[in-house]
């Protein structure tokens, strides 16, 4: 591949106290939690809309919002969820199932309300760094290329694209580079659940027996989420995988869409002949975000590891505790993987109790070698196996309000977010509604 040289003098379009980059559960709840705390905000998203994976990207349910006792996403997660359900906007057997078309509009008046600056259809392109501290980032727009400045930065972009470009060191995949593959959500209408859940027939049954008779599927997929209800007649599925997924790589992620969009009308084959309540089912679209659940992590001061998960660690820099398991999706689509899979997820004994939880350390928010810029979400610190745990967007609203606050706090100091006693942190985030547990003796 050859190079070219590229020099342009941009306008700065802004300069602010926190800029957020990514607007997704993550980026929400850091923008929103430094706003709330004096700080002058911008936001930045790619798409069209706030909330990522549960809007964009159609993902149907929260999970791991409680360990059984304690609801762990406190704060502004529980501010998001009550609202939702309060706005009609879950489906009609569950509480943590999603209405798209909801969450958007909650996620416009919650930014909105807090005078955050913010902007959809705005791509980060570069970023400028220099001795360990981040300075501007270069974005594109319909406006073109513009220059957003900060004192602190949080990535919370999914890819740790910001923390990249900067610079920082990540890893990605597992010990043999392997990626979990991803999946393209889809909404569905003119369902019969009534006819469905009379029936009780097990969808997992019925997949194997099609894939024993070599029907609907060109490639047998074991590993079967299914479809939530979201309506009176509406369905949203995560369903059909795409493996070998690279978000990192152009070419890479441009084959996915095609090969996850070519997937879907074999599901619909599939239901319409097979599962009772969906003989009248269509598609009726898939989502404009790719489910990508794996991606770069980026290195921080502590990598949370699976070791800490089965020891239900504590960490006297505490800003948060979760305990959703360790799901980590089949590699391939065999039938091997699969029982790997449920060998590792659905059935150990390292699953939690009721109130039991791991801590979240502040140290994987902040990033190696930077001192102003925090990552909160999909990209913070862990081992590949934590990443799957961490990943959901629970998870991202805990560490998204960690590190808004951080943020925040950070500000007196030239943006230096080591600058602060982490005690002072926990209890600010306690006054803010966090669950945080009492210091381990």
């Amino acid at each position: 591949m050859s190079n070219i040289s590229f020099s342009k003098s941009i306008p700065v379009a802004g300069e602010y106290d926190v800029l957020v980059a990514g607007g997704g559960p993550a980026g929400i709840a850091a923008a929103v939690t430094a706003a709330r705390n004096g700080a002058k905000v911008a936001l930045i998203e790619k798409t069209g809309c706030f909330g990522g994976m549960g809007t964009a990207g159609l993902v149907p349910a929260f999970t791991g919002i409680t360990d059984g006792e304690n609801f762990l996403a406190g704060g502004v997660g529980r501010e998001v969820f009550d609202r939702l359900h309060q706005a009609n906007g879950t489906g009609p057997e569950s509480t943590a199932v999603i209405r798209a078309e909801v969450l958007k509009r909650i996620y416009d008046e919650m930014v909105a309300a807090e005078s955050i600056h913010f902007s959809f259809e705005t791509v980060l392109t570069d970023v400028i760094s220099e001795g360990g501290r981040v300075t501007a980032v270069v974005t594109a727009s319909c406006n073109g290329l513009e220059a957003l400045k900060a004192s602190v930065f949080v990535d919370a972009t999914g890819d740790g694209t910001l923390s990249a470009l900067a610079g920082a060191e990540f890893a990605i995949g597992n010990e043999d580079g392997k990626i979990m593959p991803g999946t393209l959500c889809s909404l569905w209408n003119n369902v019969n659940w009534e006819e469905f859940r009379s029936a009780q027939v097990s969808v997992f049954d019925l997949l194997t027996r099609s894939f024993a008779e070599d029907r609907f599927f060109q490639t047998p997929d074991y590993h079967h989420s299914g479809m939530y209800r979201t309506g009176i007649a509406e369905a949203t599925a995560n369903i059909g995988h795409v493996y070998d997924l690279d978000s990192t790589d152009r070419k890479n992620m441009t084959d996915a869409w095609v090969a996850a969009r070519a997937l879907l009308p074999e599901f619909e084959a599939f239901y319409r002949q097979r599962v009772s309540g969906f003989a009248n089912a269509q598609l009726s679209s898939s989502g404009s975000l790719f489910g990508v659940r794996e991606s770069r992590r980026i290195i921080g001061d502590y990598i949370l590891n699976f070791q800490d998960y089965t020891k239900r660690s504590r960490f006297a820099d505490e800003i948060g505790h979760f305990s959703y398991g360790v799901d980590i999706h089949p590699y391939n689509p065999s039938l091997e993987e699969f029982q790997r899979f449920r060998a590792e997820f659905i059935e150990p004994k390292s699953h939690y109790q009721k109130g039991e939880s791991y801590g979240i350390p502040y140290r994987i928010l902040t990033v190696k070698n930077f001192k102003n810029l925090l990552t909160a979400g999909r990209c913070v610190s862990t081992d590949n196996r934590m990443e799957s745990s961490i990943r959901v967007m629970p998870g991202c609203f805990i560490t998204g309000q960690a590190a808004g606050m951080a943020a925040a706090m950070a500000l007196p100091a030239n943006g230096d977010v080591r600058s602060f006693p982490v005690p002072e942190l926990k209890e600010r985030l306690r006054k803010a509604g966090a669950f945080i547990k009492p210091d381990a003796q």
